[in-house]
């Protein structure tokens, strides 16, 4: 495949910090202040915090907006195939040229400073919003919240923090009160906050810091409440009722997701077109994504495919969850992790779901563990399993044995990514 001009940009970046994570605000505020402050300049801003479900309710709310004519930014992370995916520009991915030019003044700017990865990359984002005409920009928090790179707007429309659950405690906190801290640090004075559904520890720290700053809150089961009925979506708050077919993103979670996208919705008063657009035309790819092309397909062509990068506890009852809905089929995990998560949480759920799990080591990541280490989890949670070279290995030995399995490859978004390089 031929380098593209911005892969070698990315390449030069990550050799600016030492460290992949290392949480300041420092170093951004250094170079936007060298870039001449773009992120004063965009279109009003929505900002996206929380554990789970941030990615699908963004683009849940993208759906939305565009669905009522809207033009939107979005900014999401990490990519899966290829870095464009992380900026929208207007509803359409980044061009490489302008990505290019871009990243190498975000680079000039910084002058050989220390900046990580993901910060430089950040501000080269808020660049390319400044410079471009919409009507809102999505901005997702990367890690936290607090300290986030994206958490540099003083004065954003709205914000928004989806379910907080336990992960990346060494980054965040040990508790769960520590780590919604740390979501709650998007809040900002006077700025109205959509909360999705929490446990009680987490919502008390969220309620004190919308308190103390003045923040109106509109919060999940007080101000907005949503659930399923007769095979549609009732979403209801203190202005009505919205009666709307079933998200198209599949999984139980994805009814709460779609309540906060419509929440959002409903304060920027945006429309019926825009809430049944939210729940029929939202795409997040490696969320329970049905694989329908590619190497793999044409491998198992029997076989039924899905992806899901999910991989933490939370995300392991999403996915059980979804399987649970699925019709009866004999259902096989091909499951690679990083070790900075939590694997024993993530498979315990889906232990009593599947009938088999085959580890694999996530190809090109120094963080993954290696096959007979997930596969050792595995075990331990009372889930047959065994190893096997790759994916492809794993698919051969799964369908020898029952060619119309279902088959999912789940475990981590850097393994989802290698997959739809080759299988989108």
């Amino acid at each position: 495949m031929t380098t593209r001009t911005s892969d070698v940009i990315l390449d030069r970046m990550m050799a600016l910090h030492p460290k992949i994570i290392d949480l300041t605000l420092d170093r951004v505020w250094r170079l936007l202040a060298a870039l001449d402050n773009p992120q004063t300049k965009l279109p009003p801003v929505i900002h996206i915090a929380g554990t789970n479900g941030k990615g699908s309710t963004q683009a849940m709310i993208r759906a939305g907006l565009e669905g009522a004519g809207r033009a939107v930014h979005a900014y999401t992370s990490p990519h899966l195939a290829r870095f464009h995916e992380r900026i929208r520009l207007g509803g359409e991915l980044i061009s490489e040229s302008n990505l290019t030019a871009v990243l190498d003044e975000c680079y000039a700017a910084n002058g050989g400073e220390n900046i990580t990865y993901f910060e430089i990359t950040t501000c080269a984002a808020l660049l390319a919003f400044s410079r471009a005409q919409a009507d809102y920009t999505l901005l997702e928090v990367g890690l936290g919240g607090r300290l986030d790179a994206t958490n540099v707007v003083e004065q954003p429309e709205v914000t928004v923090i989806t379910p907080v659950s336990i992960d990346h405690e060494q980054f965040l906190g040990d508790t769960l009160g520590k780590i919604a801290a740390e979501k709650a640090g998007i809040i900002k004075p006077g700025v109205p906050c959509i909360v999705g559904p929490q446990q009680e520890e987490a919502l008390e720290v969220i309620e004190y810091t919308a308190a103390r700053l003045g923040a109106p809150l509109m919060v999940h089961g007080q101000h907005w409440h949503v659930h399923t009925e007769n095979g549609r979506l009732i979403y209801q708050d203190e202005t009505g009722l919205r009666d709307l077919p079933m998200p198209n993103l599949l999984g139980g979670h994805q009814i709460q997701n779609a309540g906060a996208a419509l929440a959002v919705l409903r304060h920027l008063q945006m429309g019926d077109d825009a809430y049944e657009a939210a729940v029929t035309k939202a795409e997040w790819p490696a969320r329970m994504q049905r694989l329908k092309a590619g190497p793999l397909v044409e491998q198992a062509p029997h076989a039924e495919l899905w992806l899901d990068g999910g991989h933490n506890a939370a995300a392991g009852l999403a996915l059980a969850d979804v399987l649970s809905s699925l019709p009866a089929r004999p259902t096989h995990m091909i499951c690679g992790m990083l070790n900075t998560k939590d694997v024993t949480g993530y498979l315990a759920p889906l232990a009593q779901k599947a009938d088999s799990l085959t580890a694999v080591s996530i190809p090109g990541e120094q963080n993954t563990l290696s096959a007979d280490e997930t596969a050792a989890a595995a075990a331990k949670v009372n889930l047959s399993a065994s190893t096997a070279e790759s994916v492809a290995d794993a698919l051969v030995a799964i369908t020898a044995e029952t060619p119309d399995a279902r088959v999912l490859i789940c475990g981590s978004l850097y393994l989802a990514g290698n997959i739809l390089r080759e299988n989108a």
